[in-house]
């Protein structure tokens, strides 16, 4: 690595991985010899921590269990110019490392998303494949950034985009607030394709297909209603609106027949239900402005970090 080349962090964060960690550390120092390798044991019972640092990694522990929190600790503490997410698993392609970093070089883009493809000997079970199509196909239509695989967790991203992300995500949803942060700061987004293997013999999946597929929807909802209030207050409020017309109509009627409202109950439940509706797209109106307003804040300071070196092609192996 000369002086001009940028500094390149490799995260990997790591529960009972003891299995794999070796050959991935050993696999990233293959394709990134400059680079700094970062193993964030998250409260591993096994020799995760030990093995890796052997293998020549540089070894943190976050205590709470969770992959978010290993990665926001991890965020937080390593300081370089381009950050290098991936698992320690060993199913994901560690050779095509160099080729995302050019990329996101070569554009300026924030973050390379490595696709996953070429799945052999069952890695990626069938629950998950169909959960991750149904969460970015949410995604890409409510955030509106084109990702085809949301819950990929390789990632090459640029130190303003670290450095401006406030992670509060404990679990596997990580993912997808990282996702979230690039579509509310309309940061430039690429994905690559890479080769998605299977888990070495020994390692075992932590993802667990109905309970975190629940945190990451229920995260996702959070996430609709933090940023784009009033497509959330206003769905409620058109929804209350409708069973309001729906039990006034036939007081109405009642009343343009007759001149009476014999109905009195139905009459007041429905000016009840229609005040509500109002107003909840009030409430949808102000918290909008007020979620433009803090996006606009991170915007700046994500703008005030440079963006990574723009060269049109990258030496990884000086």
């Amino acid at each position: 690595m000369t002086a001009g080349d940028p500094r390149i962090a490799v995260i990997l964060p790591c529960y009972n991985e003891e299995a794999a960690i070796a050959g991935v550390v050993a696999d990233f120092r293959a394709a990134l010899p400059g680079a700094d390798i970062y193993v964030y044991d998250n409260a591993s019972s096994d020799a995760t921590a030990r093995l890796a640092r052997e293998a020549g990694a540089i070894v943190r522990t976050e205590p709470m269990k969770g992959k978010g929190n290993a990665v926001r600790r991890a965020f937080a503490d390593v300081d370089a110019d381009i950050y290098v997410m991936a698992d320690g698993d060993g199913t994901y392609e560690a050779a095509a490392a160099p080729t995302m970093i050019e990329a996101l070089r070569a554009g300026p883009l924030d973050m390379i998303v490595g696709v996953r493809a070429g799945e052999t000997g069952g890695a990626y079970r069938r629950g998950h494949v169909l959960g991750n199509k149904t969460f970015s196909y949410l995604f890409r239509r409510l955030f509106r950034l084109e990702l085809s695989d949301l819950l990929s967790g390789y990632r090459v991203l640029s130190r303003r985009f670290v450095k401006s992300f406030p992670s509060v995500s404990k679990g596997f949803e990580i993912e997808l607030e990282i996702s979230t942060h690039a579509a509310l700061l309309r940061a430039p987004v690429k994905e690559i394709e890479t080769h998605y293997g299977a888990r070495v013999e020994g390692g075992e999946s932590k993802l667990h297909t109905w309970s975190d597929g629940a945190r990451i929807l229920r995260r996702m909802l959070t996430f609709l209603r933090q940023h784009r209030p009033f497509l959330v207050f206003g769905l409620i409020g058109v929804a209350g609106a409708i069973v309001a017309a729906a039990l006034a109509a036939p007081v109405i009627m009642e009343f343009l027949e007759t001149g009476l409202v014999p109905r009195l109950p139905t009459a007041i439940l429905a000016t009840g239900v229609m005040l509500t509706a109002i107003i909840m797209v009030v409430v949808g109106v102000i918290l909008d402005a007020q979620a433009r307003y803090f996006s606009e804040m991170k915007r700046l300071q994500y703008l005030q970090i440079p963006p990574p070196q723009a060269l049109e092609s990258v030496n990884f192996r000086s």
